[in-house]
């Protein structure tokens, strides 16, 4: 946020000064629920972080009280819906100027009601100046915490928590940012700091790291023979100049002392040979422009260097930068990487973090929060309250900058439980949860931002929809709908904002966004009424499945995995299908299915292996509620209880459009073991297991899942993995390799991805994998 206010979502200014558009207390969210502070005040920017308690609303579902009457006659539905408030951590990290830091201090104090902490923790080189100022101004303790070691706590914070954290930075390249998969274990790495000087720490482990070297050669020095040369004072304005420089003016060059390359050592001729090296023969004065871009030039080599030989000494090949120096900058960023690059002939990549300025912030957070132990739980970022990286061409989006590469707003909240890697996964530190990178592709991103732009009134007509008797509802919506409509414009003008653009982080930024306006389920009632109906069909579609021969009924099993996937209110094809015939049912369904053979066609494979001994245990990813899950995923579940393969089912821990949460999942259960034995028998006998995933999106990161999934997943032996839906098998997961046996299946209800695939509407992808011995 440039100047405490400036949201890349399209506003600037200062929110404190008369010329901004954006009030303090969309910067300074919850401020009146927050618990503790840290701050990081460096030489120009302060940055502050404190946690909050937010209360928000959710929906939640429960059993009527069957009394020992007959429910079924009872209610048409199965069970009630409540919204209820819930309270959940949140933490807020936001960016402004030292010259606002009193203004902002002001509004705090102001504000500030239910803190439980006397203490707060400060880092940074500013700290000390303005201790006095902090606890005159909020009657808070300042305690000073040690720069390197909060940094690296931030550092470690952020690339476990936040996927796409840390990018390569390729200037002419489209994007201009490459984002990193998280790896699973991030350590051991290199951190460069780049602030005055230069510090070079190995980070081993969580809380340990060693200082290997560094340089008195700088942030400093290029500000500081900066401002001699130039007479410009301001680090910014020195940047400036250097991106409009051109360095070879005043540099000497390996062609200007051998005519050309020098080929004996295979050197470039356009190499520099010599900083400034033409500045001690050539008698004219040299532009400000040129003598900055040399200087960069001069400062970045000898530091990309240094990193190089630290990192090859050590074994180390992932290098992250940070400090006052790259701030975010092109520029910096530009010249860092080319040196790495050339130094290391590509085998040590020089890599950037999207947070990088709040690292400091995060650790001392940290470091005043040990009693909490944050690293006990995982944290996602919230993307409705976050902005996002900002592109290095003002001619792009000029309305949106203000200082290049600036990270204005960060909101994180606290996950119920730590998060995990399935432990299926072939090589969890190549896996890549997305099929389609959108920030790569254009064309696809054209669509998708489209397709979510249309689909905006119809999510907008459903959350109010959903919540009949709230006099606020049309009002909250239509603020839902403005804030992901510019979320939306964002991604167009700057697909890398986030990270990694893709289908998963739309869905994702619209639930979050959805939440943010006290909408926690619009699809509850739906989902309800759905499930009422085809709890009322199960038993009519077991009997005809068991009157089946057996080759019969492996198909018709499979057909009804697929029939039920169809019914999906996220698909546009689907839902408008499902609003104007509300007589569509199962058999209509099954009638829209491709014929055989299928798009993506193992099932003969498939068929084969059925023949063979049961698997010891399938764990099946479920989608859709209603006939999805209770007429297409327990038939089939019930089919493997009945070959002895015992089942873990997974449902979302959140809602998310029409997907079956693990709450709904437990009393569906519940209603179909007391009309069949088998499921009955196998729930008694923990044979049937119900887990939560952890997540509360459409799609599936593998990557990321509840630990005690992984952990059952681990003791029960898991040898099959059953992935259904477009969002989990196609928009996710397609190409991910598992260290087991793996079913993936979806039905196509989208005619451009259909297109794009080689099918048409409602092909169906059944996709039977074995790993390779």
């Amino acid at each position: 946020m440039a100047e405490c206010g400036a949201s890349s979502s399209g506003s600037s200014g200062d929110s404190l000064d008369k010329s901004i558009t954006l009030p303090p207390d969309e910067i300074f969210r919850n401020l009146e629920n927050a618990k503790r502070f840290a701050i990081d005040i460096g030489g120009s920017l302060t940055k502050l972080a404190y946690y909050s308690t937010v209360q928000h609303k959710v929906a939640k579902v429960r059993s009527f009280d069957h009394s020992g009457k007959d429910a079924e006659q009872e209610h048409e539905t199965p069970y009630e819906i409540s919204v209820q408030e819930e309270i959940s951590a949140r933490l807020h990290f936001i960016k402004f100027e030292n010259t606002y830091i009193e203004a902002c201090l002001d509004f705090i104090k102001d504000h500030l009601v239910n803190t439980e902490t006397k203490v707060i923790q400060a880092t940074g080189g500013g700290a000390y100046k303005f201790k006095d100022l902090i606890e005159q101004k909020l009657r808070l303790k300042v305690d000073k915490e040690d720069v390197m070691t909060c940094l690296i706590k931030g550092c470690n914070f952020v690339l476990k928590n936040i996927p796409h954290e840390a990018f390569m930075y390729q200037k002419d390249a489209d994007p201009e940012f490459r984002f990193q998969t998280n790896h699973p274990n991030i350590f051991p790495y290199l951190l460069v700091n780049i602030g005055s000087g230069v510090s070079i720490v190995k980070v081993e482990t969580e809380d340990k790291f060693e200082w290997i070297g560094g340089s008195s050669i700088g942030g400093g020095t290029f500000w500081g023979l900066g401002a001699l040369l130039t007479k410009t004072k301001k680090f910014d304005e020195l940047l400036h100049l250097a991106s409009k420089g051109q360095h070879t003016n005043v540099d000497m060059l390996v062609r200007d002392i051998y005519g050309g390359a020098y080929q004996t050592l295979g050197l470039s001729g356009n190499l520099i040979a010599s900083s400034f090296g033409k500045s001690a023969t050539a008698d004219k004065e040299f532009s400000k422009e040129d003598m900055s871009k040399s200087l960069l030039h001069m400062i970045s080599n000898d530091i990309g260097q240094l990193a190089c030989l630290y990192a090859k000494l050590h074994n180390l090949d992932r290098v992250y930068f940070g400090g006052f120096f790259i701030r975010g900058h092109p520029v910096t960023m530009r010249t860092i990487t080319y040196s790495i690059n050339f130094f290391s002939k590509g085998e040590v990549q020089a890599l950037f973090l999207r947070h990088e300025g709040y690292l400091g912030a995060i650790g001392a957070f940290l470091k005043g929060a040990e009693q909490d132990n944050p690293n006990q739980y995982s944290w996602g970022e919230n993307y409705a309250g976050s902005s996002g990286l900002m592109s290095t061409s003002p001619e792009l989006y000029p309305m949106q900058r203000n200082r290049s590469g600036t990270f204005d707003l960060l909101e994180m909240d606290r996950l119920e439980r730590p998060l995990v890697n399935l432990p299926l996964l072939l090589d969890p530190s190549s896996y890549i949860p997305d099929t389609v990178d959108l920030t790569d592709d254009a064309m696809a991103r054209k669509y998708w931002l489209t397709c979510f732009e249309e689909a905006l009134d119809g999510v907008v007509h459903r959350a109010i929809a959903s919540q009949p008797d709230a006099m606020d509802a049309a009002e909250r919506a239509e603020k839902f709908r403005q804030k992901y409509w510019n979320k939306l414009q964002t991604l167009r003008h700057q697909p890398f904002a986030y990270g990694t653009l893709t289908v998963r982080s739309l869905l994702e930024t619209r639930e979050h966004c959805l939440n943010e306006f006290n909408f926690p389920d619009p699809y509850s009632q739906v989902k309800q009424k759905e499930n009422g109906i085809a709890l009322k069909c199960f038993q009519r579609v077991i009997k005809s499945l068991d009157s089946l021969g057996w080759e019969e009924r492996q198909f018709a099993l499979v057909k009804g995995l697929l029939a039920g996937n169809v019914f999906d209110w996220g698909a546009k094809a689907v839902s408008d299908v499902l609003e104007s015939e509300p007589q569509f049912g199962f058999e209509e369904a099954k009638k829209k299915l491709q014929e055989r053979p299928w798009l993506v066609d193992s099932y003969g494979e498939w068929l084969q292996r059925l023949k063979g001994p049961p698997h010891k245990c399938a764990l099946i990813f479920a989608d859709n509620s209603g006939i999805d899950i209770i007429l297409g995923v327990f038939p089939f579940v019930r089919e493997l209880l009945s070959r002895g393969t015992e089942v873990i089912l997974a449902c979302n821990s959140g809602p998310a459009l029409n997907d079956v949460t693990y709450n709904e999942s437990l009393i569906v259960t519940e209603r179909i073991a007391a009309m069949d034995p088998l499921i009955q028998c196998a729930l008694k006998e923990d044979k049937l297991l119900l887990v939560q995933t952890g997540s509360s999106s459409p799609c599936l990161d593998l990557s990321r899942l509840d630990k005690g999934l992984a952990v059952l997943v681990r003791e029960r032996g898991t040898d099959l993995v059953v992935i259904e839906g477009m969002g989990r098998a196609i928009h996710t997961n397609y190409y991910a390799a598992l260290c087991c046996e793996s079913l993936k299946l979806a039905v196509i209800k989208n005619s451009w991805l259909a297109d794009r695939l080689g099918g048409r509407l409602f092909s169906v992808i059944f996709k039977y994998e074995v790993p390779a011995k």
